[in-house]
């Protein structure tokens, strides 16, 4: 397969927002133009010694530029921009990434996201500034995300795990220990209402959208599959949303690498029979649910 430069410039801009970097302070940093910078993140020819640079710059090497076997993504603001990148061509996409998955979230999450992750910044004053930057390029990258479903619509298969919902429902969306109890209570009612949103998709069953219900256990590292015609790219990441959301630590990998892909499909197919699915998974969540309200303190 020969180099795309397509892809190629998705990557450094990926990369580039990870840095926090703008485009003119590349520009500046390499002696070039912000324009340059911009045509080589649309696609355009790029010199190996430029591309050398580039990745000196972004603190990432340069096989990973170049997509060749496993890219290494230990930004969170990196990842999500290349699932998006990867989003807007894929044609089918299997999600296995804790108990709600963005794309099939409801139009409320990423607002409940946005204040979820600022709190799980660092009191440490320079460390909190950043994280609290990321969030939002983070929270940006996302409400692109949803949009760019929205138009397009691909086949979403999306495997959760009843134990995940089960701790959800118990925790509510926090990103800090020792809440007050009214803010807890509230939280909790904010992850029921997205609970309750899945188990509506689960019942009304819209085209293009799977969801199996695996009442045992998950993989602890969620992953995603992206098919695009004859292409199929897998991205395993430690960074989570919603439920014990972690956006600051973690290595992500994205590899197209034929072994690695039909492992992780192996693994979907096993889960996918065991799980319930349609009616009989929401019923199960709605029992699900009932259970819980049964625990939680008044």
């Amino acid at each position: 397969m020969g180099i795309s430069y397509e892809e190629i410039g998705q990557r450094l801009r990926a990369f580039r927002l990870g840095t926090g970097m703008s485009a003119e302070e590349i520009a500046r940093k390499l002696g070039i133009s912000r324009t340059a910078v911009y045509r080589f993140e649309k696609g355009g020819v790029v010199k190996i010694e430029t591309l050398l640079s580039l990745a000196d710059l972004l603190q990432v090497s340069l096989p990973t530029l170049l997509g060749v076997e496993t890219e290494y993504i230990s930004s969170s603001v990196t990842y999500f921009e290349r699932l998006r990148q990867l989003e807007e061509s894929a044609e089918r996409i299997t999600i296995l990434a804790g108990p709600l998955s963005l794309l099939l979230s409801s139009d409320e999450f990423v607002a409940r996201l946005e204040a979820l992750l600022k709190e799980t910044a660092p009191e440490e004053t320079e460390i909190r500034d950043r994280t609290e930057r990321d969030v939002d390029r983070i929270v940006e990258i996302l409400r692109e995300r949803r949009a760019n479903y929205q138009r397009r619509k691909p086949t979403i298969v999306n495997l959760i795990s009843a134990l995940d919902i089960v701790r959800l429902l118990h925790s509510g969306f926090v990103g800090r220990p020792f809440m007050p109890r009214p803010d807890l209570k509230e939280r909790q009612k904010s992850a029921r209402e997205e609970i309750e949103h899945i188990i509506r998709l689960m019942e009304e069953q819209p085209i293009g959208v799977q969801i199996g219900l695996v009442t045992g256990t998950l993989p602890h590292v969620g992953f995603q599959i992206f098919r695009s015609g004859e292409k199929r790219t897998l991205s395993v990441s430690p960074f989570r949303l919603g439920e014990q959301p972690n956006i600051r630590l973690g290595v992500a990998m994205i590899t197209s690498t034929p072994e690695a892909v039909a492992l992780h499909e192996k693994v979907v197919e096993q889960m996918w029979a065991e799980s319930l699915k349609g009616k009989t998974a929401g019923r199960y969540l709605r029992d699900l649910i009932a259970s819980v309200d049964g625990d939680l303190p008044r």
